[in-house]
């Protein structure tokens, strides 16, 4: 591990911590039928009358720096020099990394939100829209069926993307050399 692995997981460890002192919490009031709404983030060992800890945000906001960091590392780590281009690695599959983390952070920063008149029980509740997560949403609620969906979608497509940009390496055979090596067998067992 190099120092700025160690960095980037010294940064990780602390966002860890930072997010356990001051999980999110909800409201929950008679006005609103005893309906949870989004009321923000409190120092944990504080006294919170009427609000629940929103166990579901918090365990995505861990997810996602649990995640944000393992990119950092593979972002930050030495690589081999690629013959003739005095440069290591492959950039596309390091730009993808980069996009996946941004858009990680920016799914957790604008979350999809629901008024509380609006709550229903459906498998997938509606949703009013994606409002900034430190802005005034007290009449709304946090939908985390379909935040967990938008995590779960940015993942595999970073995934697919990290993978389809994955360069060819010497050791890997062409569907040519497969064609050619099996014919070479064939002929083998012929004999």
């Amino acid at each position: 591990m190099n120092v700025s692995q160690r960095i980037a997981l010294a940064v990780a460890v602390a966002n860890l911590a930072l997010l356990m002192m001051f999980p999110p919490y909800d409201y929950v009031s008679l006005q609103y039928g005893n309906i949870p709404t989004f009321d923000g983030f409190y120092f944990v060992f504080g006294s919170h009358p009427n609000r629940v800890m929103n166990v579901n945000f918090l365990a995505l906001e861990l997810i996602v720096v649990a995640i944000n960091a393992g990119i950092a590392l593979l972002l930050l780590r030495d690589l081999p020099l690629q013959a003739g281009t005095g440069r290591g690695g492959n950039r596309r599959q390091r730009i993808i990394l980069a996009l996946t983390a941004v858009n990680l952070v920016l799914v957790l920063l604008f979350p999809p939100f629901e008024y509380f008149s609006a709550i229903t029980r459906a498998a997938l509740p509606t949703f009013e829209g994606f409002y900034f997560l430190f802005g005034d949403n007290s009449q709304r609620q946090l939908v985390t069926a379909i935040l967990y969906i938008e995590v779960a979608l940015v993942l595999i497509n970073g995934a697919l993307l990290w993978l389809l940009f994955k360069d060819k390496s010497p050791d890997e055979v062409s569907a040519e050399e497969a064609r050619v090596l099996a014919r070479r067998i064939r002929d083998v067992q012929k004999k």
